[in-house]
């Protein structure tokens, strides 16, 4: 049986496609409340070269990307890793979600992003929002490269995060514990900061 988890928590890279996936995918295995976002114009995937990216809007079903990338060049994209994450992607969800466009999916406890301009995004738009509720919401980043073994590791790290919260009666009250034990654990810093709702 799974334990309930207690909080409610946002995952949030670019485009909502690889490391907020990968991470609310283990997640949600592992049985917590969680989604995921971009904070990006639009949604970003790699194209044949640098200057050629395949572009998409929020909201675009993963399986559409998946059937659009199929038709271009169906090698490419299967030696690149796409057409398998996009595969894992719309077994998770149906299509990404932009973070400032979110305010329907209700408040969380706990966001956490993978690099540090995903979180200045996140903190200025919680900033712009205004405190309705006064509800304190923990924002922490960890930097992670936008690749798959980058993804896997920025998830691995997401949930280890996020058990040391679950783990305690209040992650207002222990922050500065939580991060000490999480550096501590895995050598790494992460920047963290608390906006409100």
């Amino acid at each position: 049986m799974q334990v309930k988890m207690k909080l409610r928590y946002a995952m949030v890279c670019s485009s909502n496609q690889n490391r907020s996936m990968e991470a609310h995918a283990l997640l949600l295995k592992r049985g917590f409340n969680v989604n995921s976002y971009g904070t990006g114009a639009h949604v970003k995937l790699p194209g044949p070269s640098i200057k050629e990216p395949n572009i998409y809007k929020f909201g675009t079903p993963y399986r559409a990307m998946y059937e659009d990338l199929k038709r271009k060049d169906p090698e490419l994209y299967k030696r690149n890793g796409l057409l398998q994450m996009l595969k894992r992607n719309l077994a998770v969800k149906e299509a990404p979600h932009r973070w400032q466009e979110n305010a329907a999916d209700g408040i969380f406890d706990v966001v956490f992003t993978f690099e540090a301009r995903v979180f200045d995004i996140v903190m200025e738009d919680l900033q712009d929002r205004g405190h309705n509720f006064m509800k304190s919401v923990l924002v922490v980043n960890v930097d992670v490269k936008d690749n798959h073994e980058g993804a896997a590791l920025g998830a691995r790290l997401a949930l280890e995060f996020c058990r040391l919260v679950e783990s305690v009666e209040s992650w207002e009250d222990e922050i500065d514990s939580i991060v000490q034990k999480f550096e501590k654990q895995h050598n790494r810093r992460p920047i963290y900061s608390i906006g409100f709702y």
